[in-house]
């Protein structure tokens, strides 16, 4: 604010032409103030940054601009991007917004899953699937056909890629067709987004299913060159092919034991903790059980889990405000249970839910997911920025689900022009046919960051993700550590 200060006050507003160096100047200091712009570049850095430079003026010029055109048909578009190639080699830091059960591409679940013995299925009246392991025929399922092994059904086929491909379509939001007319509305596209979830929940709710698809998941991410995740994770009961379920603890410890056999397998990868999880759909005393339960397994797994959200749809779900005194029930006891609050992810400005950001912030929130409404909250935005409150914005997430078309407009764009805190994160992958964190990071850095955003705001978004993330900060600084070598590499072989 100094600097403005200093700017402005020896600009001279006359009205003669308009000095060149005080326009420069101006220049200058707007692009000091977006993500990334109070960074110095080594000469290397300096070096790569014009080549990012020159790719995003011809991708700009490109007739069909990935950005402005609907995922589902820009995915081919962003593929054969030379830009696209070197995010996915780029060391990306953390991804700090990813969903449990949608973190996996939908051709390793098929294959890996539903090939397994004793998996059943069964077709619903409102065309989804629904999944089950068991050792005997399951018992009927209300508004479900007969269940149907899948081993019996494939051994009757002479090709089962039909079969394959029709169980794909229902485990993903991706279309073939034209999005626009697939998902003419938000309430179209929410109802489909939570079938979706549905159909894959027997599958990856299996034991041994559960501990390899989030192996699987690591690895993904891993291979798109993320070095730490934060899962927001439902914690679900378990079950096993005998119908047995193991409580929550036991999925908190599977997630931790099955992060320490991948860090022990790639030492370069430097973690996953958990953020409990609870649909805000429940009511208050439902609420209060689960908050209660997340203390007690925040004693008992403080290095694995990170602390508490709410998910599910916000526009349909209770606000943050109704569950004020569960939410209260932490601090009040003096127990430390961080809270990242989904909040903001709606176009319903004024309504109880629109107040969710400003109640994510009076219940002392560590980060915001999505935040798309933020601007549109002067006061939420202030206090997000002077308590270092980052905003976890999620592109793909956000206009597949049809908050923004055009994501050259998404608010972010804002925020990022002003080095609001914000991390990039891709949500719900699988499930919008992406993997990994570079499609997300594409489109922040061509489509909201504009010609202006440069190397340095992608390395300040890499940074940003472990300075915002719920690692101590020892654990911060061995990751930066960590991560900054695997930069200098990455941009020595790329210069």
């Amino acid at each position: 604010m100094l600097q403005l200060g200093l700017v402005l006050c020896c600009l001279t507003f006359a009205a003669s032409i308009p000095d060149p160096r005080q326009r420069e100047a101006l220049i200058q200091l707007e692009s000091s103030m977006q993500t990334g712009g109070q960074m110095v570049l080594t000469d290397a850095e300096q070096e790569l940054d014009a080549h990012f430079f020159k790719m995003k003026q011809e991708e700009m010029a490109r007739a069909a601009f990935p950005p402005a055109v609907h995922f589902f048909r820009a995915r081919d578009l962003i593929r054969r991007s030379p830009i696209f190639s070197l995010l996915q080699e780029m060391p990306k830091g953390g991804a700090l917004h990813v969903h449990d059960f949608s973190m996996v591409d939908v051709d390793w679940l098929v294959m890996n899953a539903t090939y397994r013995p004793h998996c059943y299925m069964c077709c619903t009246d409102n065309q989804s699937i629904r999944f089950i392991f068991s050792s005997r025929r399951p018992k009927p399922l209300p508004r479900c056909s007969p269940w149907t092994l899948l081993e019996e059904l494939r051994a009757k086929m002479v090709n089962s890629t039909d079969l394959d491909s029709s169980i794909k379509q229902n485990l993903t939001l991706f279309t073939e067709q034209d999005p626009e007319e697939a998902y003419p509305s938000q309430d179209v596209v929410w109802d489909r987004f939570e079938q979706t979830f549905a159909a894959v929940w027997g599958l990856v709710t299996y034991a041994p299913v559960f501990r390899d698809y989030f192996y699987q998941g690591l690895t993904q991410f891993y291979l798109d060159n993320v070095m730490y995740l934060e899962l927001r994770a439902l914690l679900p009961e378990v079950y096993e092919l005998d119908g047995s379920a193991h409580d929550r603890a036991w999925t908190l410890k599977t997630y931790r034991d099955v992060t320490e056999q991948f860090k022990n397998q790639h030492p370069d990868f430097f973690g996953a903790r958990i953020i409990f999880t609870v649909n805000r759909g429940v009511n208050l005393s439902v609420m209060t059980e689960v908050v209660e339960e997340a203390m007690k397994l925040q004693r008992s797994f403080p290095d694995t889990l990170a602390g508490f959200d709410l998910v599910g749809r916000e526009d349909s779900g209770r606000p943050l405000w109704y569950f004020r005194e569960a939410l209260s029930l932490p601090a009040e006891r003096g127990i430390e249970l961080p809270f990242f609050f989904h909040a903001g992810e709606t176009d319903l400005e004024g309504t109880d839910v629109d107040q969710n950001l400003l109640d994510a912030l009076l219940l002392n929130t560590s980060r915001i997911g999505h935040g798309f409404a933020l601007v549109r909250h002067p006061v939420a935005k202030d206090l997000s920025r002077k308590r270092g409150v980052a905003v976890e914005v999620c592109p793909v997430s956000n206009q597949v689900l049809k908050l923004v078309k055009d994501l050259r407009n998404h608010p972010a764009a804002a925020l990022m022009s002003e080095n609001h805190p914000v991390v990039i994160s891709s949500d719900d992958p699988a499930l919008f046919g992406a993997s990994g964190l570079s499609y997300d990071f594409y489109e922040a850095f061509v489509g909201l960051g504009g010609i202006k955003s440069n190397i340095a705001s992608l390395k300040q978004l890499a940074i940003n993700s472990f300075r915002y993330s719920s690692l101590n900060p020892k654990q911060k600084i061995e990751a930066l550590v960590l991560w900054q070598r695997r930069w200098n590499k990455f941009v020595s072989e790329h210069v």
